[in-house]
């Protein structure tokens, strides 16, 4: 894969899209959702458009797909219905399965193994059930606060692999007595489960940067054992995303003392993308390239940052795919 001309094909699309609103044929971004919409939600900033891309995939990310998860058409096909042939048979589990968007969705971690993906499904929605208190009614207005801190943000392109990236700031930015870990990680989710309707992330997957800038004694006792086991579970067994990288960075002492309480959950795979960069901008440049990063990270990115309050009025938009996502699963 030819990565330059993948990055300059990725910026035409998105100036593209930022210029002007672009309706797909046949409004194939629209079946992505499981709700129905006459148009793409999105919003105006200044001369930009901020919108989710569930168009489909560009060349190079079908070749991506082909080689990394086995896609092919026949294949898709066949393991689709092989996949709702398992599902049926989960009589108390509710699922779209008229919608082949939310199959592929689960299919594409799996390398479209069905057996696997199904595991997935159960992994996902059971995941919901025991951790009712935090997904119970998980939508953008429930959770207007955390994006009013403005210590999440995803940023507007993608890096060079075209992987969306997601920033959490734990640090100085975080008033820990006005924003609890649980609506961070709310908030993680609502973004998570974005990215998961966007086929060029089921691809090529996200990657998480957490800024540690900043953070002090009385943060690190926010952290509990249930709380790193739950996102340690999220992101290891019931997130049907590909998540690439966690990327450490301007991590202090103390932060040994945070990693220190994950450390028991985490298996080899995953631990295996953690990456510790202290305040080293050469080494995150080794895994996400200058041009894709802001400059407080060293890079020379030009599009301009999303703040959180403008990520959640696109959100907000979607507040009736957050219902209908919610509406699926095992039955109460």
């Amino acid at each position: 894969m030819n990565i330059d001309k993948y990055e300059e094909n990725s910026l035409i699309i998105w100036l593209d899209s930022f210029v002007s609103q672009i309706w797909l044929p046949n409004n194939i971004g629209i079946h992505a959702m499981l709700t129905v919409m006459d148009k793409l939600p999105s919003i105006k900033l200044g001369e930009f458009t901020l919108e989710f891309e569930l168009g489909p995939l560009s060349p190079e990310l079908q070749e991506i797909a082909r080689k990394e998860l086995r896609e092919t058409p026949e294949l898709q096909k066949e393991s689709m219905e092989r996949f709702k042939e398992l599902l049926r048979a989960e009589t108390d589990l509710k699922c779209p399965l008229d919608n082949d968007a939310w199959l592929i969705r689960f299919l594409r971690p799996c390398k479209y193994y069905p057996e696997s993906a199904v595991k997935l499904v159960k992994n996902y929605y059971n995941f919901k059930v025991k951790h009712a208190a935090i997904y119970e009614g998980l939508k953008p207005t429930n959770e207007k606060n955390i994006f009013e801190q403005n210590i999440l943000t995803v940023l507007p392109n993608r890096d060079q692999h075209g992987r969306r990236l997601l920033i959490v700031q734990l640090g100085k930015k975080w008033k820990h007595n006005k924003c609890s870990l649980d609506e961070i990680y709310k908030g993680c989710v609502l973004y998570l489960e974005a990215a998961m309707l966007e086929p060029t992330t089921q691809v090529a997957g996200a990657v998480v940067i957490f800024d540690m800038d900043g953070l002090s004694l009385q943060q690190t006792w926010q952290f509990t054992p249930p709380f790193a086991k739950r996102l340690v579970d999220l992101l290891q067994d019931a997130m049907p995303l590909r998540i690439k990288n966690l990327h450490i960075i301007n991590q202090p002492y103390i932060f040994n003392m945070v990693f220190a309480l994950f450390k028991p959950f985490l298996r080899e795979k995953l631990k295996g993308r953690i990456i510790f960069h202290g305040t080293d901008r050469k080494s995150l440049h080794q895994y996400i390239q200058p041009k894709c990063l802001p400059d407080c990270y060293g890079g020379t990115l030009q599009l301009p940052l999303i703040s959180g309050l403008q990520w959640l009025e696109l959100l907000m938009l979607c507040d009736k795919e957050y219902e209908a996502i919610n509406s699926y699963g095992y039955n109460k």
